[in-house]
């Protein structure tokens, strides 16, 4: 049976990134995402909703988000769904939590105090660098994803 696992996110970070390092010396950023929904309700009443996003980034992308990304900066993330469970030390229950693994990039928006050609503002341009799986040059032979017993957090 085929499968297929995309997730194309656009929205406002609600916190800065939290750039850490594997032992081995691989980046890896945490994030997190606020993206809206509008919609209209049976009875006409326009309603919007907000779903949180937890996001890891690795690798240079990872470093970039740390670099350039602060809390409230609008985002655009390429990845794919992953599935964390674990058992809780203090209640030994099984724990689960659905999350992005990010595979690209783009940073939306304007460098925070610069003076961008469209007026300034944070809605279009970007001044700041892209990083993206399809625009970057073929990674060096990137080393697996650690397992979780070696990520030092």
């Amino acid at each position: 049976m085929a499968s297929f696992n995309k997730v194309i996110l656009l929205g406002n970070l609600t916190r800065d990134p939290e750039v850490r390092y594997t032992p081995k010396g691989t980046a890896v950023a945490e994030l997190g995402m606020a993206v809206n929904r509008v919609y209209t309700a049976e009875n006409g009443e326009k309603r919007e909703e907000t779903t949180f996003v937890d996001v890891t980034l690795w690798g240079r992308t990872a470093e970039i988000a740390g670099e350039y990304l602060k809390k409230g900066r609008p985002v655009f993330i390429e990845g794919r769904l992953q599935l964390d469970s674990w058992e809780d030390k203090q209640s030994g229950q099984k724990r689960s939590k659905l999350k992005v693994v990010g595979e690209g990039l783009q940073l939306l928006g304007s460098r925070p105090g610069g003076s961008g050609s469209t007026g300034g503002g944070d809605e279009e341009g970007s001044s700041a660098p892209r990083s993206s799986s399809k625009s970057a040059p073929p990674p060096k032979a990137v080393p697996a994803e650690p397992d979780d017993d070696q990520i030092p957090f």
